[in-house]
């Protein structure tokens, strides 16, 4: 349990100052609330028999201070102070559970916002071993399941802890065998719940992964609706989702419903023993029930609160535990996302072997005046013996457009990748004027626009779209224009109702590929990148539309710095430089008619 609430203590890293003055207030309202109800039994008892006043001292002085003439006047008095406490606690509660309230769900956003951070920053290693379902789930199912089903019920739990803590005590010195009843009711319920939590951490991992599986299948189902429709895949996307709709069910349901025994089984037990202990008096010290009044008015007061705050308190037990794979979860990708950015900050150490043969001074913003040179690059992707690249080294003039081509698996899209700033080298070096890019890594994408084969667009207007990234108040309308132009987007802009404030669908479903592709251009031109990186953008069109976007690529070459992966060599034609690659291995480089004819 110590290994679980670290890891809760771990999430928690910047929230934590916070708990002291939160027990604070669980303690003073469960104080108050156990000082009320043991006022009860003295004010019933009074209440018959006035004249007791002097056997109680702490109300014989009282009555003295008040300077009373009867002890029956000191009654209402009496009366009026449980009132008043009564009151004082029932605010302090309140605001004891508008504080939990705020405190969980404040932690909530917290934790989405921090998870998007890191999962934007970490390094791109990391998508290479994580899938978008587990992503989402982490980022809104297990945030909410740990808010919850662990955050939540911790609280409840230390508040509800509080008062059975108080009032046991309370009772314990109101009638030893009441308190030894009472321990004989809560400790057997909360050993069997302890002996429970393996199944409540199995019910809760079973519901994450089926939250995860739900949404991979609508990822899935819906991620290309037309190729889901087209091949008549619905009955088996349908099927798998009520394969997992049912795993959830079933799982969900044994959770939620033991959750609800310790309730039951207290309140059950409390009656038994009520009954059993009246009976006890009755028999063995031969009270009659008038002189158990006021124990059993304190007892009924006290079981008023004590059966629900122990039953939450055991209850939040169980959901702790089926909290625990979503702790883990949150736990491990922090942990890791951690490890990678301390990896990374040692890496950028001058001990390094990047950069190493670069300057030493840092330089916060890169220029682009004469090349780019890749210098005895090597990359080895996680747990491969075998370099993917493989000693790569070349030069890019600026204003030049280069190509690489080769089969499938030849290393284009790793060496991209490298060039992009995703993937970090294992040895060598890239630099920009003769200033390594790993001395200021954040600055290089300001230089370096990323054009995929598929482009992503979101369900916003074409203006948004090509200003990705950019607040409506911040979009330069004169830079816009000339994107649009440059990317040979007018004509289309022109016969849209709506012009750049057309929305595209989701996905860009309302526009052809070679829209979609031109538009991708025009953002990277929008964003005034001095190199394009091309990756295959012109392979999943027809012969026509990639007739079009080439020859707004081409428009481009001499004023920006281009950089082409494509299968169809026809469409690298116009490069000045081809560069072959095999196995990771640049094995021949020059024009096209020398590389290709």
């Amino acid at each position: 349990m110590l290994k679980y609430f670290s890891k809760v203590w771990y999430i928690l890293k910047g929230s934590r100052k916070s708990l002291p003055w939160l027990l604070l207030l669980f303690v003073l309202s469960s104080l108050l609330e156990a000082l009320g109800i043991g006022l009860i039994g003295p004010f019933l008892s009074l209440a018959q028999q006035p004249e007791r006043i002097q056997e109680i001292l702490l109300l014989d002085w009282v009555y003295k201070q008040f300077d009373l003439q009867s002890s029956s006047q000191f009654v209402p008095i009496l009366g009026l102070i449980i009132a008043v406490v009564f009151c004082i606690k029932s605010v302090l509660y309140f605001l004891s559970q508008k504080y939990i309230f705020q405190f969980s769900f404040n932690q909530k956003g917290q934790l989405i916002s921090k998870l998007l951070e890191v999962y934007l920053s970490v390094s791109y290693v990391f998508y290479l071993r994580k899938n978008t379902a587990s992503i989402i789930k982490n980022t809104i199912v297990e945030t909410n399941n740990f808010t919850v089903q662990c955050l939540l019920p911790f609280l409840k739990a230390i508040a509800n802890c509080t008062v059975v803590l108080v009032l046991v005590l309370l009772l314990a010195q109101t009638d030893l065998l009441l308190f030894v009843m009472i321990l004989a009711i809560f400790m057997p319920t909360f050993l069997i719940f302890y002996k429970l939590k393996k199944l409540f951490k199995k019910w809760g991992q079973e519901v994450s992964q089926s939250n995860q599986e739900i949404i991979r299948v609508l990822n899935h189902a819906l991620g290309s609706i037309k190729d889901t429709r087209v091949m008549g895949c619905e009955t088996y996307f349908q099927e798998q989702m009520e394969q997992q709709a049912k795993r959830f069910a079933a799982a969900a349901t044994s959770s939620k419903s033991f959750q609800k025994l310790p309730r039951i089984v207290i309140e059950t037990c409390l009656i038994l023993f009520l009954v059993l202990f009246i009976s006890i008096y009755q028999i063995f010290f031969e009270q009659n029930l008038q002189d158990l009044i006021s124990i059993l008015a304190v007892f009924a007061v006290a079981a008023m609160r004590l059966i629900p705050a122990a039953s939450i308190s055991i209850q939040a037990m169980g959901q702790m535990q089926n909290a625990s794979y979503s702790v883990d979860m949150l736990y491990l990708d922090l942990k890791e996302i951690e490890q990678q950015e301390f990896t990374k900050h040692l890496d950028l150490e001058p001990s390094s072997t990047i950069g190493n043969n670069s300057p030493s001074s840092v330089n916060p913003n890169l220029t682009f005046t004469n090349q780019v040179e890749l210098r005895n690059v090597v990359y080895r992707y996680p747990d491969t013996l075998e370099a993917a690249l493989d000693n790569i080294s070349l030069t890019i003039q600026k204003g030049q457009s280069i190509a690489f081509i080769g089969k499938s698996g030849a290393g284009k899209t790793t060496l991209v990748d490298v060039i992009l700033g995703l993937l970090e080298p294992e040895s060598g070096d890239i630099l920009v004027d003769d200033v390594s890019i790993y001395k200021d890594i954040r600055s290089w994408p300001n230089l370096i626009g990323y054009i995929p084969q598929s482009i992503f667009l979101m369900d916003e207007t074409i203006e948004r779209n090509i200003a990705f990234g950019v607040p409506d108040h911040l979009i330069d309308a004169e830079r816009m224009n000339k994107a649009i132009a440059a990317a040979q987007l007018t004509e289309l802009v022109e016969q849209l109702p709506n012009g750049i404030k057309t929305s595209v669908g989701e996905r860009g479903i309302r526009l052809s590929g070679g829209q979609r592709q031109r538009i991708g251009i025009a953002r990277v031109l929008y964003h005034e990148r001095e190199i394009l990186v091309l990756d295959e953008a012109t392979s999943a069109l027809d012969n026509e539309t990639e007739k079009l976007v080439s020859e707004a690529i081409q428009s481009l070459s001499g004023t920006k710095t281009m950089i082409i992966i494509a299968h169809r060599l026809t469409t690298v034609e116009h490069c000045d430089c081809i560069y072959l690659l095999e196995q990771g291995r640049l094995v021949k480089s020059g024009t096209y008619q020398e590389v290709v004819g």
